[in-house]
């Protein structure tokens, strides 16, 4: 509990106090304080520090004071609760307020109950465990609706473009692709060739390549060829003779040998065809004839044939119907690369082309030279053989090029069936899709998707501890709300209300949760707010409503499980209360006080507090006062044993004083108390006969006629006694003797009539 105020600065009307020690709170402690002397500032003062909200204590800050507001709390433990710098030091959740700010907070503003309100009651119905239910389940909420904002920034952050069409769940889900590049191409070529299955359907496939050979076996066999069945020494004469004659005498010779018959004919002899002159003994034509015969002329004519071979196959339209069928190639493959992988047409065909002609050239040399000798023996020179291997290195290469265009033609043929039934639409969705799939997973975008899905399950974990933190309240719920209906209405039928409430439960909106109920009045529910017709606005007066929010409070400690811990404080309860309700929140504070760590009650009302500490323990009960000090307040003692004795208790005492000791200066107040005494005394023995307002002379009066009576008031001794003291009393009574200030006062006359008067009173 708290256990005294150390210190209280600049705040409301408190320049600078320090009560300490010296005023000390108890269990129950009692603060009064006239209306304006800052009682309010010390209920305001403790519902700052139960919370730690700084702006209640702020803003109270004194006037014209140098200095920010300073206040030091001792607590039973030792703790001091401080604020100091616009801040306090530590919260005291354990304080539980009853004040306007609960009432305005809990119940209704002014005559109006509005959402705020309503949320305000729900967590007061709930008490410190609902609350912290409830707490978790709005941070649930609220990290959701983040979870939202996030998501749709980070769904933002993917671009559209690159989704193809997708949403994010659909797009961050498509799976990875190792392939991804390669079945791009392919559905690229796929929609390429169903755009264009027409052109596809009319390009011819591949056809082979080649460069025409050169036998060079055939080619060696011709060159090494001679005549081994000529007559060696014949033979070695003609070339002899043939080589003196010099380049080209064997051709020259050899046509010559084959014009002999002809130039012959109608001659007796043979004759040269060259001078006619007879050949006859010539033995070099017949060794022209030997050497220049049948096998002469068959290898002449091999010799041509491989050179007219090699002309055929290597010369003329050959070169460009080559050139012809590479470029066609080139342009097929450029076609069918649009639609299927096709390897790459690499050849250098200027290259081909020199060394296409470096090895026909190299051979038609060795021919001709063959041509011109052709009983000599010869070979391909090392430049020809090199000019040959670069040439069937090129006729290589270009096979295994053109090995590979024909394998395409089966792919292109596959193109074409495809083509012919394909849908583009459906084509160009699996494209899509594929791009979409290869943007997925780039590695910026992939970083985006994982950011998105992690979002996404940060988000479906908190919803599902939100599903649970909302099952949990629903449970609680289910427990305490009808609990606290039950408390409330017990608390308005123990403080009189003539109407209950029904219908207490919470409802979910956006904002939170809130609390629901109806007012009950004769059997008839009212409604919290109406456009029309009866509501809470215009059927409860303005102490049903403090006697409600009473009850609320009240039961809001009854269903709390820590209410032993709680200190209790209870600024001026009996607002708009009447006298029946005053006296049943006395008992109930009483109650409380028994139940509670500390009860601290402050009001402007006397006879309501000094109820309160009239049946209190003596050993756990406090009081104190605020007072005016120069231009603010400070806090005393209060002497409430001294407020609680009633005029007519000190009158009574005066005169029992004078009775056993005379007091010159006290003779004329203790003469004028006979009568007050007297007033006092019949108006609690004879209400009826002497309501307020009656004055002593008509009841006498009324007495003396009623003697012997059966509506008798006094008999006839009582009321003749009091006829004598009220006949004494009215000497010094201000209405019946106007100079009664200065009547003669006699102290044995009057020690007379104060013990006859105190008899009298005493007899009745």
């Amino acid at each position: 509990m708290l256990e005294f105020i150390q210190l209280l600065r600049n705040i409301g009307l408190f320049d600078s106090i320090a009560p300490g020690p010296q005023l000390p709170f108890a269990k129950l402690s009692l603060v009064y304080a006239e209306n304006g002397r800052g009682k309010t500032t010390l209920a305001a003062i403790l519902r700052s520090l139960r919370t730690g909200a700084a702006n209640i204590i702020v803003e109270r800050h004194r006037l014209g004071a140098a200095h920010p507001a300073h206040v030091i709390l001792r607590h039973a433990t030792g703790v001091l609760y401080t604020f100091q710098d616009g801040a306090w030091s530590a919260a005291l959740p354990s304080l539980a307020i009853f004040d306007d700010a609960f009432v305005a907070e809990n119940v209704c503003a002014g005559i109006e109950i509005g959402s705020e309100q309503r949320q305000n009651l729900h967590e007061l119905i709930l008490g410190a465990q609902g609350v912290a239910l409830n707490t978790a389940l709005q941070r649930h909420i609220s990290a959701v609706e983040q979870h939202n904002r996030d998501l749709r920034n980070k769904e933002n952050a993917i671009p559209a473009a690159a989704r193809q069409g997708m949403n994010v769940d659909e797009f961050c889900a498509l799976p990875a692709d190792a392939d991804i590049a390669a079945h791009i191409q392919d559905a690229e070529r796929a929609l390429a060739a169903a755009r264009s299955a027409a052109a596809v359907q009319a390009q011819p496939e591949f056809t082979f390549l080649e460069l025409p050979p050169i036998d060079l076996d055939a080619i060696n066999a011709v060159l090494a060829r001679d005549l081994p069945q000529l007559d060696a020494a014949a033979a070695a004469e003609v070339q002899t003779h043939l080589a003196h004659l010099g380049p080209g005498a064997e051709r020259w010779i050899g046509e010559g040998v084959g014009l002999i018959d002809a130039a012959s004919r109608d001659q007796a002899e043979e004759s040269c065809p060259f001078c006619k002159q007879g050949l006859p003994g010539v033995a070099l034509i017949n060794h022209y004839r030997a050497y220049f015969g049948a096998a002469y002329a068959e290898l002449r004519t091999e010799i041509e044939t491989a050179i007219g071979t090699l002309t055929r196959n290597h010369s003329g339209d050959v070169p460009a119907a080559f050139e012809r069928a590479v470029r066609v190639a080139g342009e097929k493959r450029e076609f069918w690369a649009r639609f299927t992988a096709v390897p790459e047409l690499a050849l250098d065909t200027a290259q081909i082309a020199r060394d296409w002609k470096a090895a026909r050239e190299a051979v038609e040399a060795a021919l001709a030279r063959k041509q011109r000798a052709p009983l000599e023996r010869t070979t391909l020179d090392g430049e020809a053989l090199a000019a040959l291997e670069r040439y069937r290195q090129q006729r290589v290469a270009l096979a295994a090029i053109s090995a590979g265009l024909l394998a395409i033609n089966g792919a292109i043929a596959l193109v074409k069936e495809r083509a012919r039934g394909a849908n583009v639409a459906v084509l160009t969705a699996d494209l899509a899709r594929l791009r979409a799939i290869e943007v997925r997973h780039d590695v910026a975008t992939a970083a985006l998707c994982q950011a998105y899905l992690d979002e996404k399950a940060a988000k479906a974990a908190t919803e599902t501890s939100r599903a649970d933190a909302r099952a949990a309240l629903d449970d609680y719920r289910q427990n305490v709300f009808p609990t606290y209906e039950g408390a409330i209405n017990t608390y308005l039928q123990r403080l009189g209300a003539e109407f209950r409430i029904a219908g207490v439960n919470s409802v979910n909106n956006r904002g939170g949760s809130s609390a629901t109920y109806s007012v009950v009045i004769d059997n008839h529910q009212v409604a919290l707010t109406a456009d029309g017709g009866p509501s809470f606005r215009n059927t409860l007066s303005a102490g049903d409503r403090n006697t409600l929010a009473l009850a609320f409070f009240f039961a809001s400690l009854e269903v709390d499980p820590n209410i032993a811990g709680k200190i209790v404080v209870i600024d001026d309860p009996m607002t708009s209360l009447d006298e029946n309700r005053s006296l049943v929140t006395v008992h109930e504070l009483r109650r409380l006080a028994e139940r509670v760590a500390q009860v601290i009650v402050l009001s402007h009302s006397k006879p309501f507090l000094v109820a309160i500490w009239r049946d209190a323990s003596a050993n756990n009960k406090a009081a104190l006062r605020i007072t005016r000090a120069a231009a603010g307040s400070t806090m005393t003692a209060w002497n409430v044993n001294q407020d609680s004795i009633t005029e007519h208790d000190r009158r009574y005492s005066r005169v029992q004083g004078y009775i056993q000791v005379a007091d010159p200066a006290m003779e004329r107040t203790v003469a004028s108390d006979l009568r007050q005494m007297l007033e006092a005394f019949m108006r609690v023995a004879y209400p009826a006969e002497f309501p307020p307002g009656s004055l002593l002379g008509p009841f006498l009066n009324m007495c003396q006629q009623r003697i012997g009576g059966n509506n008798e008031i006094l008999n006839g001794a009582n009321t003749a006694e009091l006829g004598a003291l009220l006949d004494y009393a009215n000497r010094f009574h201000h209405d019946t003797n106007p100079a009664w200030q200065v009547e003669n006062i006699n102290d044995a006359e009057l020690r007379n009539f104060a013990e006859r008067t105190v008899s009298f009173i005493r007899r009745h």
